[in-house]
């Protein structure tokens, strides 16, 4: 599958370069082959920039591990691990590992979540019995992040608020909402794909708990003023960001381990998984650099844009539809996007009501894809790609109904 996505991302750039050739568009040409230096300097940047978080958070996870924090975290969850993933062995760390992905990632830390998520790969590989072929449990961790379980979306309200935003938390909700939609879709999807008993009664508590949980905390902050819902977020997110730092550090103490030594011993599993990324990561942002310089996103917008207006749909929401397709491709990307709106309509217009959501309601697949498989070195990813965008094309929709609903 990523064979025939990475070469499809080259192929079609070349067409929609032809494309604009034909339009008199000579300077494509020069623009699609430094896209392609740019890209392939930028993915070596991106691991770059990584390796020093790997070493952090792999470090710390190393303490937690040792100290027995991690089991102690994951047992909350074991039981609907148990059910979700049968192949996984009851003993396995990369329980402890998804779940301090998961909590990372619930609150917006996405430079936190990463490094956790690479070791929890790492561990459900050791009993994967098809090394080069993604395991079940693989594919649905894989799908759980691509789907962006973001309960507290701090940057893009920051970025709202430092654009002049008259309101910067009114996104707060539709990003929960959208961002829910999107990762209930991914694991049903998935379940449905794995035949995985979703009418189990530990299963179905697990999810009424997880969206009473959402709609207590949308309640919540519905309830504050918009000053308050932005800085209860931003101050809540790294409190409990450093809160964890300490709570490691503490537990290896209590249990009387060398911490430091402990500390370095994962640091340097997180330099060798930063090197391990690098060609991956290299490969996919070359290809969506060149897709994204050839105009192959314009020729969707506005082909969406033809389609939603014969049918006499309003078309409003296309202003804010690159931020949409840039998302799975690449974070940076669908940043840039997001602020290129912001700027151009307005942070409180529409347009950037909409990319606000839309930013915050999936992930980026593609990027996910190739460093969490390319870690491991999983070539064959069986159904991991179509069923998060299937999750991504969910969260998507949903975001821009919300819009309209919110607006």
């Amino acid at each position: 599958m990523l064979n025939i996505i990475w070469a499809g991302f080259f192929l079609l750039a070349g067409a929609a370069a032809v494309c604009q050739s034909f339009d008199g568009n000579w300077d494509v040409w020069p623009q699609l082959v430094n896209s392609l230096f740019a890209s392939a300097e930028s993915g070596f940047k991106i691991a770059l920039n990584l390796t020093g978080l790997l070493c952090f958070w792999l470090g710390c996870m190393k303490i937690a591990e040792k100290s027995g924090l991690t089991e102690l975290l994951a047992k909350a969850l074991y039981p609907l691990f148990y059910r979700i993933m049968p192949d996984v062995p009851r003993q396995s760390p990369a329980f402890g590992s998804m779940v301090m992905n998961i909590a990372a990632n619930i609150l917006g830390l996405d430079n936190a979540a990463t490094p956790m998520g690479l070791k929890a790969m790492e561990q459900l590989q050791q009993t994967n019995p098809h090394k080069d072929r993604a395991s079940n449990a693989q594919v649905l961790f894989m799908v759980i992040n691509s789907s962006s379980v973001t309960l507290i979306p701090i940057t893009i309200l920051m970025y709202r608020y430092q654009m002049g935003s008259a309101n910067p938390a009114a996104v707060f909700i539709p990003i929960l909402l959208a961002t829910s939609v999107s990762t209930l879709t991914g694991f049903l999807a998935t379940a449905l794909w794995q035949k995985i008993n979703i009418f189990n009664k530990v299963v179905l508590a697990y999810l009424g708990a997880g969206i009473l949980f959402t709609g207590a905390l949308a309640w919540g902050f519905a309830s504050l003023d918009e000053d308050a819902r932005t800085k209860v977020s931003y101050a809540a997110s790294n409190l409990i960001l450093f809160a964890l730092v300490l709570s490691f550090i503490a537990s290896g103490l209590i249990k009387k381990l060398n911490v430091y030594e402990v500390f370095i011993e994962g640091a340097k599993d997180g330099f060798k998984i930063a090197v391990q990324i690098i060609p991956y990561l290299v490969a996919m942002l070359a290809a969506i650099g060149v897709f994204r310089a050839a105009g192959g996103l314009d020729y969707i917008c506005s082909a969406v844009a033809w389609f939603f207006e014969h049918l006499g749909i309003n078309t409003d929401f296309v202003a804010a539809l690159p931020t949409a397709l840039m998302k799975p491709l690449s974070g940076s990307g669908a940043r840039a996007m997001m602020l290129d709106t912001f700027a151009a309509y307005g942070v409180d217009s529409f347009a950037g009501f909409t990319a606000s959501i839309i930013q915050g309601s999936t992930e980026t697949t593609f990027y996910v894809l190739a460093v969490y498989f390319g870690a491991v070195k999983i070539s064959k990813t069986g159904a991991a790609l179509p069923l998060a965008l299937l999750a991504d094309f969910a969260g998507i929709s949903a975001a821009i109904v919300l819009a309209y609903l919110f607006y």
